[in-house]
């Protein structure tokens, strides 16, 4: 299949919640980016995350298989190190290869789930 996508990415917006009201790993409120590699060569993902008031955290490195998606969690994000809750940061990744990635966020703080998804500005 024709790789689509572009390679360079931006999710202005981000937020972890510090605690959840959901039981299990499904309902914990996390932020994800939906990454789509439609190509036939694996995707190469450099990731910086950016706050208000201090430097960047990252690279952060992942790999999307080739004609495959993956769901990263900001929260699962451990080297080179964890993004703190309770602080509004943004995101930018950078692909060897055209993909699509959207933004999705569950916050479960109340029993009444909010859940935000949008696609990311590609700049390319």
């Amino acid at each position: 299949m024709k790789a689509i996508g572009k390679t360079t990415w931006a999710i202005a917006e981000g937020y972890l919640p510090p605690y959840s009201n959901g039981d299990g790993p499904d309902l914990v409120s996390h932020e994800a980016a939906c990454i789509l590699n439609t190509g036939d060569v694996d995707a190469h993902i450099e990731l910086n995350v950016f706050f208000k008031d201090r430097a960047p955290a990252g690279p952060y490195h992942v790999t999307v298989p080739a004609m495959r998606t993956l769901h990263m969690r900001f929260n699962d994000l451990r080297d080179p190190e964890t993004i703190p809750v309770g602080t509004e940061y943004a995101s930018c990744f950078q692909s060897d290869v055209p993909v699509v990635i959207q933004h999705t966020r569950l916050d479960s703080r109340q029993s009444e789930l909010a859940l935000l998804t949008t696609i990311a500005f590609s700049s390319d």
